[in-house]
């Protein structure tokens, strides 16, 4: 078996596998191909590929040779042209909306995983991308909001008085949201927290926040830990304690999201309209519409004095730790496939292998996606 490992195209700064990820699978006996240039953005030369074990070709080469080929984004138009029948493909490729490309696969005779949709067992934590990419998430959106705020984050006593630290409303205690609660904390900030999931409570108070509770929520633990639509008299309740919250707050970080459905609407034009001048909302579901309704993907604007950053891609901020993170998830998930000695075999019978594989001998074989095509 022979891995591919690609470069990805600009904004995307991360790499799928750093050197030391390469090395461990090296040392497996497997033998890997890396594109050039593949870990350059990540601050990875090809030099350190090369010390890992691994040979640095074209990419035209690189599917040429390889049987196994690993990516983070979407494969684009000429990697999809170079692709071959019987070829495993491992990426993120969104699989709940991005049908086309599923279709394409299928087309293809391609079998692809999708390491957004493994399933979210407490095996599977070792792996989940998800998980790693919204603890950057979480951490740089703190940051940001911080830069862009025209006051301190902490309290300072200083001999000009009293400097009162900042209120920062997060909404949602995914990983996401607690880990930007866990950074605004360190910053000095007051910290409140919504989430539909009572759950999350404890996390939040444990970490220093305060948790907006809504009585009446639906929580369905069959959705994995993630939150669940709501009914349309709880977004009514839901709608005016979040107002009255967000109006009083200095930074809003919103990081609310439902796999495969458009971002929860939780923060409404009004309520911005409401809030305080150079206040900052940091969108981290802008991609997927945004929890804020003038949230715009990859743009910053300006509405009545309160900046919106529509921003869901900050893990390629960080490249160097974001890539260590996801490189570490991709060897972990590996491991499932290849033995010690660098064998492969797709064991269909661990659901983590199974869960996470989209299409296979042109046909679609994960359920939650063959759903939503059909």
């Amino acid at each position: 078996m022979i891995i591919g490992l690609l470069k990805e195209e600009l904004p995307e700064r991360r790499v799928a596998l750093l050197p030391e990820a390469v090395k461990t699978l090296t040392g497996m006996n497997v033998k890997v191909l890396v594109e050039k240039n593949a870990g350059l953005n990540a601050f990875a030369p090809d030099t350190e590929y090369e010390a890992a074990g691994a040979g640095i070709h074209s990419k035209e080469e690189v599917f040429a040779s390889a049987n196994f080929i690993i990516k983070i984004q979407p494969p684009d138009a000429k990697e999809l042209g170079l692709m071959k029948e019987g070829q495993v493909f491992l990426a993120v490729f969104n699989p709940l909306v991005n049908h086309s490309l599923v279709r394409e696969l299928c087309d293809k005779g391609i079998t692809s995983f999708s390491l957004d949709i493994l399933p979210r067992t407490s095996r599977a934590q070792a792996m989940d991308i998800l998980s790693s990419m919204a603890t950057v998430s979480g951490y740089k959106a703190v940051l940001t909001a911080a830069n862009n705020l025209a006051k301190f984050f902490p309290m300072f006593m200083t001999a000009a008085g009293t400097v009162t630290p900042a209120k920062v409303l997060i909404l949602g205690a995914g990983v996401a949201g607690l880990q930007a609660l866990a950074t605004s904390r360190k910053l000095g900030a007051v910290v409140e927290v919504f989430d539909v999931r009572t759950a999350v409570k404890e996390e939040v108070t444990g970490l220093g926040g305060k948790f907006v509770e809504v009585e009446g929520a639906t929580d369905d633990k069959a959705a994995g830990g993630y939150a669940v639509e709501q009914t349309e008299d709880f977004r009514k309740r839901q709608a005016q304690a979040i107002h009255d919250h967000a109006v009083k707050s200095d930074a809003v970080i919103c990081t609310a999201q439902i796999p495969g459905k458009k971002a929860p609407l939780l923060l409404r034009k009004e309520t911005v309209e409401a809030m305080k001048a150079g206040a900052v909302i940091i969108d981290l579901a802008a991609s997927t519409g945004g929890n804020c309704e003038l949230s715009r993907d990859n743009e910053t604007i300006t509405h009545r004095q309160v900046k919106i950053i529509g921003n869901s891609a900050f893990p390629s901020d960080m490249p160097s730790d974001a890539s260590k993170m996801f490189g570490k998830n991709v060897i972990n998930f590996l491991k499932l496939m290849f033995t010690a000695k660098g064998e492969f075999s797709l064991n269909w019978s661990d659901d983590l292998v199974k869960g996470t594989c989209v299409t296979h001998n042109k046909e679609v074989l994960n359920e939650r996606v063959k759903s939503t095509i059909n």
